[in-house]
């Protein structure tokens, strides 16, 4: 696959497509169990499965920025920490 005219790294290239295998892993999630209504969650929002995996999403960016900010130690680090905000909405929110 040529990206080179896209200057993008491989790195951008693996987010994006981790990205797209996430909205098909959603889209496969409701056709076999259908039914993601909305839950009241303890930020007082009503949200579905897709507001929750978006949530997840948006809050990881910025929890990766604050990594890079705040503190000198490779990415791994936050990755970790968005994995387990991801889980924490998904259950929680």
């Amino acid at each position: 696959m040529d990206i080179a005219w896209m200057a993008w790294t491989w790195q951008t290239a693996a987010f994006f497509a981790f990205i797209a295998v996430l909205l098909a892993g959603m889209t496969l999630w409701e056709l076999v169990s259908p039914g993601g209504a909305p839950r009241h969650g303890v930020l007082g929002l009503d949200t579905t499965r897709g507001d929750r995996l978006f949530i997840s999403l948006l809050g990881s960016a910025f929890i990766h920025l604050g990594w890079l900010a705040l503190i000198d130690t490779p990415l791994w680090g936050a990755s970790i920490v968005s994995v387990l905000f991801a889980l924490a909405v998904f259950r929680w929110v």
